[in-house]
């Protein structure tokens, strides 16, 4: 049984867009596997210090950029239309996707673009390296996010989420380069001074899921007229 994961907010914080304008943000783990996000420092040796945000940056914290400087090279095409039986098993996650993304501050759109491109909304996909489920988390990912079962979407969707929640923070919004991280390891984009890893799978990844994601408006329209 992986550990579980809980988000404690400390400190006299609210949830999490939420910090005060003048406060700079900390997101502690403590050996549990705990998160913890904070306004000021935690002394205690029992936290381990993940990341931390200036109040200069959360104030452009609450969507993602699309930055030409981490990927000029990276184009997006026009996607294909989904398939029927895609549209169908889109229709199935739908509201778990609207429920993750108002809980990470997420677009809609953009986890679905991720799905769609993970696993074409197969929630049993697994892919050679082991990656598995909706969002194909690979299980070092998915221990890391509290996920027991990769194969049950909502604890698959939850998880994916949450991660790309927390890349999309650790490259200041800048989508493109959580994408890459997502696809290969916030390591491999650090190892790159903070740019697209010069692999074509990963590069061919950013492309497919902006494309998808740009895809998605209309479709999110329609649901919202239903």
């Amino acid at each position: 049984m992986m550990r579980n994961m809980i988000l404690a907010v400390v400190a006299s914080v609210g949830a999490m867009s939420w910090m005060p304008a003048a406060a700079d943000i900390f997101k502690y783990v403590d050996s549990a596997g705990n998160v913890y996000f904070t306004d000021t420092p935690l002394k205690n040796q029992r936290y381990r210090l993940e990341w931390q945000r200036s109040s200069v940056q959360e104030k452009s914290a609450s969507l993602p950029q699309i930055s030409r400087s981490s990927g000029e090279r990276v184009r997006p095409a026009r996607a294909k239309p989904l398939s029927g039986s895609q549209t169908q098993r889109r229709a199935t996650v739908h509201q778990l996707v609207l429920a993750n993304a108002r809980r990470y501050r997420l677009s809609p759109g953009l986890l679905h673009a991720v799905i769609r491109a993970e696993s074409s909304y197969n929630p049993a996909a697994v892919s050679p390296a082991g990656a598995q489920g909706l969002m194909q988390l690979m299980p070092g990912t998915a221990a890391r996010y509290g996920v027991s079962d990769s194969f049950d979407p909502m604890e698959n969707v939850r998880g994916g989420a949450a991660y790309l929640r927390d890349l999309l923070d650790m490259f200041n919004q800048d989508l493109r380069l959580a994408l890459a991280g997502y696809n290969a390891g916030e390591g491999a984009v650090l190892k790159h001074g903070r740019q697209i890893p010069p692999y074509a799978e990963t590069q061919d990844y950013v492309r497919k899921v902006l494309d998808y994601f740009r895809a998605e408006q209309p479709l999110l329209n329609t649901y919202k007229n239903l």
